[in-house]
């Protein structure tokens, strides 16, 4: 099967007709405005700010221009009006020389049609025309008195903001003013239609796959890089796109710093390693932590304090429903562990614990979609009631120092333990779409070689 030469620029499935599917999301935030909206792409490439820092960066798309368009690339705007049903895809100039260097780019070039196949738009303008048709816009007097565009109120200096000012420029004197649409996006944005829910499904048995081809060659493994790169290959050999974020492997105590980005230690046998996760399938991606022990075999408090982790897992998961906020059941988890710490490891072990956070390390559920991280970066959207099709991380931890004696032996542990699944908000309750990866002691034990 050709693959196009637009395929990371314009992010499509071969599972359905993604064209379609971005059109429908304009026609239905058209549905929710009563006036025009302009979203902004990212307006430069990665290290385009920077003479000393050019480099091949990976491209990051503000994930709202790129939820309504499908397209990866700087320099591209959209404009939607509900006025006329205006569809309007504003892009940089056709550019072959720089082409030349850094491969296919969606370009305006007159008399050419080229971007219209690629992205099923039917007005296509070059940028420079992007103020022009604002202003135009403005004179025919929304009754509403105000236009919008996608930016935070509580975010100054990014280049949302920056935009705002841009077009907050370009309206003055129309007598139209200017509203965020940050909250009607949203709204729309966070539950997963079907197709994106395919792409969460082929993400999940794609990063179960990789993840078991390394539990099954750990015994060759010796340090942190040598298992982040050959968990980054089998996840990306299976993806049609590339990681969800950069892949957490921390062993020992380096699992007690919650993003450890250092990756380059050895990996000691009688220790644990945690492994954060996950890759892209079309624009949806997978997220998971694992915590696995590095010789194949949980000693008596690393197994006890694991599965204090996975029992409040189980025990947060009582409560996900619709109709709730994360908000809402944000604490199940880690009240739980602290229950759990002094009956099991205290009581039951003669244990004590020296935890490195306050009760509560970070938050246990955040959105997965377009971001890998989604919600308002104002508020993580922790306030919005769960409801079908909203997709959500699981993943309590536990990071500290913990004594016990267990069979006459004295143990001790600073260790980092984290798991975390994603739940899929069915009409009832929730489908656990990491079901198949592995994670109870069992499994783990038996698939470690």
């Amino acid at each position: 099967m050709s693959v196009s030469p637009y395929s990371q620029v314009f992010l499509s499935s071969t599972n359905y007709n993604s064209k379609s599917l971005y059109k429908k999301r304009r026609k239905a935030m058209m549905k929710e405005l009563d006036s025009f909206c302009v979203f902004a792409g990212m307006p430069l490439d990665p290290g385009g700010e920077e003479a000393f820092s050019q480099t091949f960066t990976r491209f990051m798309q503000e994930p709202a221009f790129l939820y309504l368009t499908g397209i990866n690339q700087a320099e591209c705007y959209l404009l939607l009006d509900p006025r006329d049903g205006a569809e309007i895809l504003f892009v940089p100039p056709k550019d072959p020389f720089k082409e030349f260097w850094n491969g296919k780019r969606l370009g305006y070039l007159d008399g050419d049609n080229e971007v219209s196949k690629v992205t099923g738009f039917e007005d296509v303008r070059p940028v420079d025309e992007l103020f022009e048709t604002i202003i135009a816009r403005a004179k025919k007097k929304p009754s509403c008195g105000h236009a919008y565009a996608y930016y935070f109120e509580k975010f100054p200096g990014d280049h949302n903001d920056q935009f705002r000012k841009e077009m907050q420029k370009a309206l003055k004197g129309t007598g139209v003013t200017l509203k965020s649409a940050a909250s009607i996006h949203w709204k729309l944005r966070l539950p997963l239609e079907k197709e994106r829910i395919l792409d969460a499904r082929k993400a999940q048995a794609a990063t179960e796959d990789a993840f078991r081809k390394v539990l099954g060659s750990m015994s060759h493994l010796t340090n942190e890089r040598q298992l982040g790169l050959m968990l980054d290959y089998e996840m990306q050999r299976r993806s049609d796109g590339d990681l969800a974020f950069p892949t957490i492997v921390a062993g020992g105590e380096n699992a007690c710093c919650l993003h450890y980005v250092k990756k380059d230690e050895p990996l000691n046998k009688g220790d644990l390693v945690l492994l954060d996760f996950g890759i892209r399938m079309g624009t949806l991606h997978s997220d998971i932590s694992r915590t696995i022990p590095v010789n194949g075999k949980f000693n008596p408090l690393q197994k006890m304090l694991y599965e204090i982790v996975l029992d409040a897992q189980t025990e947060y998961q009582k409560y996900v429903r619709p109709g709730v906020s994360l908000k809402e059941i944000g604490m199940v988890p880690w009240d739980f562990i602290m229950d759990a710490l002094e009956s099991r490891l205290v009581k039951g072990a003669k244990g004590a614990y020296e935890l490195l956070y306050d009760k509560r390390p970070h938050g246990v559920s955040h959105f997965i979609g377009e971001q890998i991280h989604e919600g308002s970066p104002e508020s993580r959207s922790l306030d919005v009631v769960l409801e079908p099709g909203m997709l959500i991380s699981c993943e309590p931890g536990l990071y500290g120092e913990f004594f016990a004696i267990i069979g006459g032996k004295k143990y001790m542990e600073k260790i980092g333990i984290r798991i975390e699944d994603d739940l899929l908000i069915t009409k009832t309750e929730f489908d656990n779409i990491s079901s198949n990866i592995p994670k109870s002691v069992a499994d783990l034990e038996r698939l470690i070689h």
